[in-house]
């Protein structure tokens, strides 16, 4: 991780209160910045000559800058601090991140180190006025329950784009481990050329699904990113059919993240 400055730093009262403060400014900034690049810099990069992959990566690039740059004031103004472990191996083609999610800012990292990657969000994204702009214009794909979902996201993997899924659908429950679903099993054996699991830890927990954002913890929070292994698809669909590989790839990664998680 290189930081080119340090988080401030308070202490007692006086630091917790700084911290509400710089919380709800960051999401103040991220709602801001979901208005601008929506409103000014992605209309204007879409008036670029370009093909629409071009226009599509264009896009993609900015909310990747425009994440990082929020990363750095959360950095910087206190509310964290942070740890990513093997960035450098994410992005290829073809690859499909599966990571757990204990956080509402999981995927804020996640992009803001990768320039280029598609990624499985909820629906609700595109009916919020500040993200609707940047989840359409990035190509994003949504998580709607279509049946084609799956097909699209499989799709986008055999293109050569970089898909990133959460596959618990929604934040862990604090306390609880995470539970996976076999849809992104089953979008891994369809389309993806390599699958990296990323650990994500947020200690202490803060901004769960049970949690408001103004229900700060006693201490800033650390937020550690850890790029595992890659893990060949075909090893697991080479002798059995499709239900049956997905059902062993999500048993595996389960397990795989269990114990990983557990010892972060």
């Amino acid at each position: 991780m290189d930081l080119a400055a340090s988080p401030l730093r308070r202490s007692g009262a006086g630091n917790y209160l700084w911290r509400l403060i710089a919380t709800g400014a960051s999401f103040v900034l991220f709602g801001l910045g979901g208005l601008v690049l929506r409103l000014i810099v992605l209309p204007l990069l879409g008036l670029l000559p370009g093909s629409a992959t071009t226009r599509r990566r264009r896009a993609r690039a900015a909310i990747s800058k425009a994440f990082y740059l929020h990363v750095q004031f959360m950095y910087r103004s206190g509310v964290l601090t942070y740890d990513v472990d093997g960035a450098e191996r994410l992005g290829r083609p073809g690859q499909m991140i599966i990571a757990n999610h204990p956080s509402l800012i999981d995927v804020v990292f996640l992009i803001a180190h990768i320039r280029d990657a598609n990624c499985i969000v909820k629906q609700s994204l595109w009916r919020n006025p500040f993200t609707r702009g940047p989840v359409t214009r990035a190509q994003y794909i949504s998580n709607n329950g279509s049946p084609d979902m799956l097909e699209e996201a499989a799709d986008v993997l055999r293109h050569g784009q970089t898909l990133i899924v959460f596959p618990e659908g929604t934040r862990t429950k604090p306390g609880q481990p995470p539970l996976f679903h076999r849809g992104a099993a089953a979008i891994a054996l369809r389309g993806a050329s390599v699958i990296t699991p990323v650990f994500i830890a947020v200690k202490p927990t803060t901004l769960t699904k049970a949690e408001p954002w103004y229900r700060i913890p006693k201490q800033r929070m650390r937020v550690t990113l850890r790029v595992g292994q890659d893990i060949a698809p075909e090893s697991f669909n080479a002798d059995a059919p499709l239900p049956i590989a997905s059902r062993r790839l999500n048993e595996h990664l389960h397990r795989l993240f269990l114990m990983e998680l557990a010892s972060s």
